[in-house]
This record gives structure tokens, C-alpha cells and sequence, in this order.
């Protein structure tokens, strides 16, 4: 594996696109802490924190014997600074000020970058790409969402257009046999040689479209070292850990998009280092868990440190080496109250630019309908939250055939917009989900769909309009897909809620009736069995997050998990699946819901 040194280094100007909105200069605080490893001292005061860093590169002063890490995860396309967002004008400042206080600084990503927002949508992730260039990364890993925009585009990203290097010990070229990028770099500063070892979660394979990996006869091209017990990729990140450690690596630090949600076993971060040794430092992501510095047993009963961001810039890690030999590290997360920024007339100036460029992308058309697909009843009264709409019934028919599901819902209140009869543009589309939720497939049982639909309608009324506007509304009323189903009025609903407002139970007689699902082999509809197992597909906010009181799929196996943004399913469908054109069968509303 060639070694890059680094001496002296400082930041070029790469006059690339950047963001597409850059916010005010927001703090988000992150209380940092020392932590250790085995033969690491943990003596406070004998490293520098971050923050005293930060004051010495105020002064004037630079310090030049520690090594400054910096990295993220799971970024999805967080470009402005907010309340909850670092933003990449203030992680580039950042890395401005490390540069002055150390002229060892690197930053580092693990992965699910150039996915989450319009911004990587509509480019395919080169916007992201290009701001990641201008905020000056180094080392980055794949994470399952890299591969939204198929295969080719992604190592285009790695390969072409991205300037960071990209690693990753197990993910493979089932041809050749060989890891499709370097598994791991090595840089030397000055001495002190680190290694990076890049880790993909084997979940990409159904996480992302399992068609990216395949030729055209259905075969695999690619993998990630999956199996049922994690022996092949432990084995894979042993091996690469090893090579690393031979060739002279003092430090090796993986950079691993992983996570530790317990469904993601046996690829966890923790299951990883139980199984290997010689890890010294796993940033992590993934999970979106924010983790300051736990200490992990490896498998020789080694302790390695642990550290994860969150998520969308909500803080930006940084580990310090010291390199004067005393083999001490000091891990924090960062606050962007330490210091402002300014971004100079040639920032604003790309700003500008790229503003320009995103909302005439924006206008352009992406399809085409022969009727207008509306939120509204014929009286200009909002219908998609107490009854079946036409356009209710194009979102659930995208998230279900994007994903592959049994079955789909959405909620009304997560359609915000109407589409237009005639040209559709881009923008269009992002109205009706302007949100950024993402598409999630759980598997549940019957019992546990008519428990939803159950408290999705327990508002619905007779009638939905009178004088004073819409009746029964409420925004969990559910559109739905690959299912039909009554609703009787008169039966009071007997749902019973917790005393956070979640769904309990049902006590007494149910008014939704008659539900019958499709079967996708015969194309029939049948009744549903409530001990069945189906697979549901809507967004996090629903599955994830239980909003609207759905909390009853939220412990449940995710068969795919935030695979595409909910407004891409849109395009998507109407693109791929409609091959641009939304015809006749979305004139009006299908009659999925019947309401007497």
C-alpha cells in the first residue's frame, strides 16, 4: 500500500461548486471528554482539547506536535448551518483553524454523505462531491446511500470527481477477487504513520438497490463480505488491519460505516471489534448514533475507542495524537461556537453561482401527466388528509413499487402539494415531500396493518366538507397501496392511546372492514391474514420516528432502511417506472378507500 507523507501541509483553494444555501454561523455544543485506549495515558492536561486548540490559533500561535483528526458521518447532504447543523462553510472554517494551530490535520468521513436532500438528489451527488473537495476532505469510506445513483456513479464520485481518497476493505469485485478501491491508506506525518481503514456495512447490498450490484442475467458483480455469522467480513478487516500494521502503521484508525442498532448484527461496529485486534481508533456511522468515546473490548480484551458524530453535521469529531512519542490520544466532539467565519467575496460569489444553477434545475421538466394530480377536493377544500386523493394514490403506488414492498402508506400530512396537468417539474415534485423523509420497508403482520389503518381513520367523518371547509381530518390519515379497504362511519372508533399519544390498542368494534391486499403473483386481491407476515414500505417519520402516533412498526425488522428519499421515490417512479409519462390510470382516485 503506497504511504502519502504529510510535512507541512496546507489547504489549496479548489475553485469547485459548493453549496447550494449557506446559513449563519450557528454554535451547536457537544461536551467533549478524554478517553483512552490500553497503554494510553488519560492524564488531563497533557494533551491540548480542541477548544485550546482553537484560543492558540486565535492568538497567533501553532502548535506543531499533534496530530488533528477530523471527521463525520453520515452528512446527507446537511449543507446550510442551522440550529442542529454544523454546515460545510463552518467545517471548512474549521479545518482553517486546525491548519493554524497543526500542520498535521486530516478530515476524515464515514460514508452517507451525497444522499439526503435536493442538493444530492438532482445532481447524483456531484454537488455534494464538489463541496466535499472545497471543504478539503481527505479520506472517506462508502456508506450504503453512496450507491442511490447506481454503481457507475458512485466510482465516479470515488474515482473522477472526488479528491478525498476513498477506502474500503470489503467491498469487493467478485470477478477479479480484489477490493474495488485501496482498503486502506497510510499517511505519515512526520514519523508517526496512521492507517485508515475503510469498513462498508454488508447491509448496502439491501440497503441499497440489490440491482446495482448485479450484471444483466441477475448475477452478483459486487459484495461487501456478507454472510449470516460476519466471519467474512471480520476476516476481511483483519486482513487489511494486518497488511497495515506490517507495512509499519503506529495507529490504525477505521473508518467505518457500520452503526449499533441491534438489527444490524452481526456487521455492528461492536461486532467488528469483538472480532479483530490491532484497531486502535473506529469512527463510526451509520446508526446516526452520537457517540463521545466508549471503549470497546477487542478480541483479545484490548480496548478500542468508539466515537460516532450523529448525524447532518450536528457536530464534527476530533482526535489528537500526540506525535512527541508519549502515545496519547484525546477524542471530542466540536462546537462551531469557538469561532466565526466569513466566507470573503469569492464564497459568496460560488454561492451565488451555484444558487443560480440548483433553481434552473429546479424548473426543468421531469415529467409529464395527463391530469393534474391534487390534494384538494373539486370545492379548493383539502381532501389528502381525511380521503383517498389521485395523488394519494401515485405516492403510495411509488413508494411501493420503488421499494418492492407487499405494501405501501402515506401519510396525508406528508403531502404538501398538488402536481399540475402538463409539464412536472423538478421543483414540483419536491413540494409535495419538501420534508426529506426517507423510504423504509418493515416486515410486520397482518394484525399490526389493521392496527394502523385502525388509528389512521379514527377521525374520518361521513362526510369530509362542509361549509366551513374539510371534516375529519387528520394528518395520519393513510393513502395507500397494494390494499382496499372500507371504512364504516358509523362505528365510533375505540382507539386507545397511550399517555404520549401512541397507539395502545383497540377496544371495542373496528370500523375499518373488508381489507384485502394484493397478491403480486396472481394480481387478485385477497382478504389479509393477521398472523401473515407482509412487508410495508413508508417513510421514517412513520416507521422510524412513530409520528402520528404510530409506534407499532417501530421495533420491527427494517427489510430496507432509509433507502431512497421520499421525493426521488416520486421522480423515480414517474421516470423509471412511467417512463416519464403519467397517464390515465391516475385520472382520479381508484377507489382503495371506500368511507360510508
Amino acid at each position: 500500500m503506497e504511504m502519502k507523507k504529510i510535512t507541512d501541509k496546507k489547504l489549496p483553494l479548489w475553485t469547485l461548486l459548493i453549496s447550494l444555501l449557506v446559513g449563519m454561523l450557528l454554535g451547536v455544543i457537544a461536551a467533549g471528554q478524554f478517553v483512552s485506549k490500553e497503554n494510553i495515558s488519560t492524564e488531563e492536561g497533557v494533551l491540548m482539547r480542541p477548544d485550546e486548540a482553537v484560543q492558540e490559533a486565535q492568538a497567533g500561535e501553532r502548535s506543531t506536535d499533534k496530530i488533528m483528526i477530523l471527521y463525520t458521518n453520515d452528512v446527507h447532504c446537511s449543507i446550510d448551518a442551522g440550529e442542529n447543523s454544523f454546515g460545510f462553510l463552518n467545517l471548512k472554517e474549521w479545518k482553517n483553524w486546525a491548519e493554524q494551530m497543526s500542520k498535521y490535520v486530516t478530515l476524515v468521513d464515514c460514508g452517507d454523505a451525497i444522499q439526503g436532500d435536493a442538493a444530492g438528489a438532482l445532481s447524483e451527488g456531484e454537488y455534494m462531491a464538489a463541496l466535499m473537495n472545497e471543504a478539503g476532505y481527505d479520506i472517506c469510506t462508502f456508506g450504503n446511500h453512496e450507491f442511490d445513483y447506481g454503481i457507475e456513479q458512485s466510482l465516479h464520485i470515488a474515482e473522477d470527481l472526488s479528491h478525498a481518497q476513498y477506502v474500503a476493505c470489503n467491498f469487493m469485485n467478485l470477478l477479479s477477487g480484489e477490493t474495488v478501491v485501496p482498503p486502506y491508506v497510510m499517511i505519515d506525518y512526520d514519523g508517526i504513520s496512521v492507517a485508515y481503514v475503510g469498513i462498508c456495512t454488508p447491509e448496502t447490498i439491501t440497503a441499497a438497490a440489490p440491482g446495482n450490484f448485479m450484471d444483466e442475467n441477475g448475477d452478483f458483480l459486487y459484495g461487501f463480505c456478507q454472510g449470516e455469522d460476519g466471519a467474512k467480513l471480520y476476516d476481511a478487516v483483519q486482513a487489511a488491519i494486518n497488511d497495515a500494521r506490517s507495512k509499519g502503521a503506529d495507529y490504525v484508525i477505521a473508518v467505518a460505516h457500520l452503526g449499533i442498532s441491534e438489527n444490524a448484527a452481526p456487521y455492528r461496529s461492536t461486532d467488528v471489534i469483538a472480532h479483530t485486534t490491532g484497531i486502535d481508533v473506529m469512527f463510526d456511522g451509520h446508526s446516526h448514533s452520537v457517540i463521545q468515546g466508549d471503549r470497546v473490548k477487542n478480541k483479545e480484551g484490548g480496548e478500542v475507542l468508539l466515537t460516532s458524530t450523529g448525524s447532518r453535521l450536528a457536530n464534527v469529531g476530533c482526535l489528537m495524537i500526540d506525535t512527541k512519542g508519549t502515545e496519547e490520544l484525546s477524542d471530542d466532539l466540536l462546537t462551531t461556537s469557538l469561532f466565526g467565519a466569513e466566507s470573503g467575496q469569492e464564497m459568496e460569489e460560488l454561492i451565488e453561482e451555484i444558487q443560480a444553477e440548483y433553481e434552473g434545475m429546479l424548473g426543468e421538466a421531469a415529467a409529464h401527466a395527463e391530469t393534474e394530480l391534487s390534494i384538494l377536493s373539486e370545492n379548493g377544500d383539502r381532501m389528502v388528509r381525511c380521503r383517498e386523493t389521485n395523488l394519494g394514490d401515485f405516492c403510495a403506488d411509488a413508494y411501493r413499487i420503488i421499494t418492492g414492498a407487499d405494501l405501501a402508506v402515506v401519510n396525508g400530512g406528508g403531502i404538501r402539494a398538488s402536481l399540475p396537468a402538463g409539464d412536472i417539474t423538478y421543483g414540483d415534485f419536491l413540494n409535495v415531500h419538501p420534508f426529506g423523509n426517507t423510504i423504509c420497508v418493515v416486515e410486520c403482520s397482518g394484525q399490526e396493518i389493521l392496527d394502523m389503518l385502525e388509528m389512521a381513520y379514527a377521525s374520518v367523518e361521513a362526510e369530509y366538507e362542509d361549509a366551513d371547509g374539510p371534516v375529519g381530518e387528520s394528518g395520519g390519515f393513510m393513502q395507500v397501496s397494494g390494499m382496499k379497504l372500507t371504512i364504516d362511519t358509523s362505528i365510533p372508533s375505540t382507539v386507545c392511546l397511550d399517555e404520549n399519544g401512541m397507539f395502545a390498542s383497540v377496544s371495542g368494534r373496528r370500523r375499518v372492514t373488508d381489507v384485502q391486499v394484493l397478491n403480486a403473483q396472481t394480481e387478485q386481491y385477497e382478504d389479509i391474514d393477521s398472523e401473515k407476515t407482509y412487508t410495508l414500505a413508508a417513510n421514517n417519520y412513520i416507521l422510524h420516528s412513530g409520528g402520528d402516533g404510530f409506534g407499532m412498526f417501530m421495533d420491527n425488522v427494517f427489510v430496507l432502511d432509509e433507502f431512497v428519499q421520499d421525493n426521488q421515490a416520486l421522480i423515480d417512479y414517474a421516470q423509471k417506472e412511467l417512463e416519464g409519462f403519467i397517464g390515465g390510470e391516475y385520472q382520479t382516485a381508484q377507489g382503495r378507500i371506500q368511507v360510508r
